[in-house]
């Protein structure tokens, strides 16, 4: 469909997958210091902070239990399998005290699991709501909101702690509540802001802020947790998300129109491009097409597939480090921040490599996101599966466990952003679905780890791993076969039908 000056959203005639995505080269704004760019920086800080904020607890857990409540029976078995290393030995009372009058807690490894996972439970409700509200009046209250509301939330965790595990769980999962629009807001921003040809980089920019955020958190949290005591990792980062809240109100607008300080040349080229794929969709949706509408399931089951091994790492890959490799605190968090240090990186230069193909024609949309989703799942099942032959190896370990994370930042550009290629008005909503599907992961997985590991064996934990691994190639397997980039039919706005019925 062309559009004026010369512009086209997507302008294969909505069935094409290998027409260029605008019909004519055309002038693009500078990028450097462009409001979309500054808009992905604010994205890419903003979930930074809310991955700083999921994470947390995984470390500081280790601070807030008492491990001679549920370890005592258990260090015969985990010594024999893993010997604690002499320096280790000598170090671990130090590394594991807290400063006094901070409290800790006799909370074995199925009540740990559960406390993880609660998280996820309150983000489960939130995640359709929040796309939908997003797409009909734009996404910048909702995931500022879901932000600040998050960290003030986490202000109240060491209280909520001392009351008992009940309230602690209650209070995880409101913070997954509040926290379950984000990402669904910030896909239907991008569905207004990213023009066709930057969608991959701009997106995968500001998502792997996640990655980043887990990275500065995990070791962070360590030492503050060893300097400072647990309580104090809550209250920094709750503080840093209000602060952020602040910068996101004042600097950013739900699209181009309505943004105070855009340049005439950028809102055109942008609204342009866009075309009325950029518009709110308005109170109705299809359900009944998206709910049976293949590609968007083979969406879904990928994502739950990849947030299985994603999950499992992110809630209880500190407590491996602590139980089976017998890292002490502060290196425990640092070695289990690698792994999203490499998937930064890689899923940063995935959205620049897939936008440089598109660009160039070399592949059509759908051959880009499968390439691109079978490298990012495929992969990282290989060398899941290559960790649980490691034993107590913590050097091969964190070896497999980082280059898993690194291959699978490949899948940014691929099945994590699929709903905008298939359904761009529809972004927000859809990215809601999946993520809702792709929660169910985060609430099973540290409650199946917490049962596999319950006696902190070398066994157990090799479960974990292959059972991730056969997951995650079972994903990658089943994109192949029924994932696409194309726009679907349900997802076209009156005026894209109208002209195509005319052509």
């Amino acid at each position: 469909m062309a559009l004026q000056d010369g512009y086209s959203i997507n302008s294969d005639d909505q069935d094409s997958d290998t027409a260029p995505l605008l019909e004519k080269k055309v002038t693009v704004p500078p990028k450097c210091c462009s409001v979309r760019c500054n808009l992905a920086a604010l994205m890419f800080f903003g979930f930074a902070v809310v991955y700083g904020l999921r994470v947390n607890l995984s470390v500081a857990m280790v601070a807030m239990v008492n491990g001679t409540n549920d370890q005592s029976s258990s260090n015969s078995n985990i010594s024999n399998e893993c010997p604690v290393p002499t320096h280790t030995l000598d170090n671990n009372s130090q590394s594991s005290e807290q400063p006094d009058g901070i409290p800790r807690y006799p909370w074995n490894p199925e009540m740990q699991g559960m406390l993880l996972s609660a998280f996820f439970f309150g983000y489960l409700f939130t995640q359709i709501p929040g796309g939908y509200l997003s797409g009909r009046f734009g996404g910048s209250l909702f995931l500022g909101g879901g932000v600040l509301g998050t960290a003030v939330l986490t202000l109240l965790t060491p209280l909520s702690a001392q009351l008992g595990a009940k309230w602690l769980f209650a209070l995880r999962a409101l913070e997954g509540f509040g926290e379950g629009v984000t990402f669904p807001a910030m896909m239907a921003m991008w569905a207004r802001w990213a023009p066709p040809l930057e969608r991959a980089r701009l997106m995968t920019f500001s998502s792997a802020g996640s990655s980043f955020g887990a990275f500065v958190a995990l070791p962070l949290t360590g030492f503050i947790c060893h300097s400072l005591g647990w309580p104090a990792v809550f209250y920094s980062c709750g503080s840093v998300g209000c602060l952020w809240a602040v910068f996101w109100f004042i600097l950013v607008s739900d699209e181009p129109r309505t943004h105070p300080r855009i340049s005439d040349r950028e809102k055109c080229y942008i609204i342009n491009s866009i075309g009325s794929q950029g518009t709110p969709h308005g109170w109705s949706v299809p359900v009944l097409s998206m709910l049976f509408s293949v590609p968007l399931w083979a969406i879904i089951i990928p994502q739950m597939c990849s947030n299985w091994s994603y999950y499992t790492l992110l809630t209880s890959l500190p407590t491996y480090m602590d139980t089976v490799l017998h890292f002490d605190l502060r290196k425990n968090s640092f070695l289990s921040a690698l792994p999203y240090l490499a998937g930064w990186l890689f899923s940063v230069g995935s959205g620049v490599l897939a936008d440089n193909l598109l660009e160039r024609e070399l592949l059509s949309v759908t051959a880009v996101r499968k390439l691109f989703t079978f490298i990012g799942l495929f992969l990282p099942a290989v060398f899941l599966l290559a960790v649980g032959f490691t034993g107590c190896s913590g050097v091969l370990a964190v070896t497999f466990l980082t280059l898993s994370s690194a291959f699978g930042g490949f899948s940014a550009a691929g099945v994590y952003i699929n709903q905008i290629d298939i359904a761009p008005r529809y972004a927000g909503t859809l990215l809601g679905i999946t993520n809702t599907f792709g929660t169910i992961p985060g609430v099973l997985a540290p409650i199946v780890v917490g049962y596999l590991t319950k006696d902190h064996s070398v066994t157990g934990w090799r479960h974990v791993f292959w059972l991730s691994a056969g997951v995650s190639a079972f994903g990658a397997i089943f994109y192949v076969i029924f994932g696409t980039g194309k726009i679907q039919s349900w997802a076209r706005t009156d005026e894209e039908s109208d002209t195509d019925t005319h052509n």
